[in-house]
């Protein structure tokens, strides 16, 4: 019994010098931490959660009262729970602007025609300070499918307002794209309930 409760006590004291030099490490990254600056945030890799991360920052945004602008490009679906949950808040703008996933509409004219559209209101967000958040849903795709042109998307980014954040997500980021962001999340499957049949579900997949 003696044994065990010195190994506890090793064990203890271990753990205390362990936690004791990380918080001093902690402590000095968040005291050199000392620029404020608007963020750009890419969420990008072939695993499941890159938009609902987003829609995560949506929600931690307009809990602090802050304005939120989201542009969801490629999909069209209305039906989804964090449009519903979220479009009727005051101080959130949502707009679904695409027409489909591309292997559906199988229509690449049609499809530049729709990311032109949706980028001229994304655009207006961009340029707007009043919003303090953008997010730009898929639009990794309009980049790598050269739906839009890329030099005229990564300068409307850079140039926003000094303190506006942006997250972009999607699969296939470039490497321009990943280059400016300030912080990139590639986000890798492991296991994925699709691949062994199971259907997307509300309330989880959407």
């Amino acid at each position: 019994m003696s044994e065990k409760l010195n190994n506890e006590d090793q064990k203890s004291k271990y753990h205390k010098i362990r936690m004791e030099r990380k918080k001093a490490q902690i402590d000095a990254a968040i005291a050199s931490a000392t620029q404020k600056k608007g963020l750009l945030l890419v969420i990008t890799g072939n695993g499941k959660g890159k938009s609902t991360s987003g829609f995560g920052m949506v929600a931690r945004a307009l809990g602090h009262g802050l304005k939120v602008g989201v542009c969801q490009f490629i999909k069209s679906r209305t039906d989804t729970g964090e449009e519903a949950f979220f479009k009727t808040h005051p101080k959130c703008e949502w707009h679904v602007l695409g027409d489909g996933f591309t292997w559906d509409t199988q229509d690449r004219a049609g499809d530049i025609a729709t990311s032109e559209r949706g980028w001229a209101i994304a655009t207006q967000m961009l340029q707007d300070p009043s919003f303090d958040l953008v997010v730009l849903d898929e639009l990794t795709y309009l980049l790598s499918y050269e739906y839009l042109d890329k030099d005229t998307v990564l300068n409307t980014i850079s140039h926003r307002p000094d303190m506006q954040h942006v997250v972009v997500t999607g699969r296939s980021a470039i490497a321009e794209l990943r280059d400016m962001a300030d912080t990139v999340s590639d986000i890798k499957d492991e296991k994925h309930a699709f691949t062994s049949g199971i259907q997307a579900q509300p309330g989880f997949d959407f």
